[in-house]
């Protein structure tokens, strides 16, 4: 078969474009560390890339989420125990002192009295403590401090929590004026209150039943109201089961001249009936918190998956990627001298 200059000649150049091509191509993922930068280089690589960092952007979204939740409820737990114990040691320190024989005297009990009134302002404190500006114990509305200490239409002290009065559920307004006292509403309101939800996604695969609402066991809740701390509504006897009031009526009878014992008694274990209850929310707050710690924990770990199989798919073994570049450029070189070599001698070089 008879070649032709003309078919070397183009045969070369074709030969040494491709050369260039590769050449370039190493030279571009030497320099960007990428195995390709367009789509249509690697079609099938591009696309499970793409899911891949969707999938991680997601993850970190949720770890975010997660750590963030965890500093309010650390918030809560914080409060909580504050509370857990500046009522542990009304009970069992001026509560059982108040009662020995030998503490019986007015001033004395005046004394007690002052206590009770002070530690009844600290724990309302507590119950309107913040993080970053919103209140941690506001369930759903945490732009506003929750509790509020005041006076009820009959001029008794109350417990306000988000214009509501914890012992009866009547609704005021931010005036203090009375705006709904239907018996009715107000023992709903309550329950509604207590049972105020604030739902987040952690990534657990959200859920919405049919009814619209959001399937408890697929979200996180956010939420603690202050009333299923320290209570709300009243005793069978007529006293309120919050404990702040408690220990307004445990500091009213510490002052009275005739001092019953016997009342002081059963106020003392009703604030003590409160009291499990917050011990019982610090301990859900501490099962919570673990749950949480695992969350992270697996997060954390998928961060670490998810980076690792986007680092396979798209980033290049660097050594390798040098080691094709060298061959590349070497390839390349080479071609350049086969060049000078390429037009041989010919039958019309010899013809005189």
């Amino acid at each position: 078969m008879r070649i032709t200059t003309n078919q070397i000649l183009r045969n070369y150049k074709s030969n040494l474009a491709t050369s260039l091509t590769n050449l370039d191509s190493a030279r571009v993922k030497v320099m960007t560390g990428r195995k390709f930068n367009a789509t249509a280089e690697d079609p099938a690589s591009a696309l499970r890339a793409s899911v891949l960092e969707r999938k991680y952007v997601r993850n970190n979204d949720y770890l975010e989420l997660v750590k963030d939740v965890q500093s309010f409820q650390d918030s809560q737990e914080d409060a909580a125990m504050q509370i857990n114990t500046i009522a542990k040691q009304l009970s069992k320190q001026y509560g059982l002192e108040a009662l020995n024989g030998t503490n019986g005297s007015l001033d004395t009990r005046e004394t007690y009295a002052d206590a009770w009134r002070g530690s009844q302002e600290s724990i309302l404190l507590s119950l309107n403590a913040s993080y970053e500006g919103k209140y941690v114990f506001a369930g759903s509305d945490g732009q506003k401090a929750p509790f509020k200490l005041g006076k009820d239409t009959a001029g008794n002290q109350a417990l306000f929590y988000r214009n509501v009065d914890v012992t009866t559920g009547f609704l005021y307004n931010d005036d203090g004026t009375l705006k709904d006292n239907d018996p009715a509403a107000s023992k709903e309101r309550l329950e509604n209150l207590s049972k105020d939800s604030v739902f987040v996604d952690l990534g657990f695969g959200l859920n919405i039943n049919d009814d619209s609402t959001i399937d408890s066991s697929s979200a996180f809740n956010t939420s603690l109201p202050g009333i299923n701390m320290v209570g709300y509504g009243e005793f069978d006897n007529g006293d309120p089961k919050n404990m702040i009031l408690l220990m307004g009526k445990i500091a009213d009878e510490l002052e009275k001249p005739d001092f019953n014992y016997e009342r002081y008694r059963e106020l003392v274990n009703e604030f003590d009936e409160g009291r499990n209850d917050v011990l019982e929310v610090v301990t859900t707050l501490g099962t919570q918190t673990e749950f949480l710690t695992t969350t992270r924990d697996r997060l954390e770990t998928n961060e670490i998956s998810l980076a690792t199989q986007i680092d396979n798919v798209v980033n290049v073994d660097m050594a390798e990627a040098i080691m094709n570049f060298s061959w590349a450029q070497y390839a390349y070189n080479a071609s350049l001298k086969v060049g000078n070599n390429i037009l041989t001698p010919s039958f019309i070089d010899f013809m005189r």
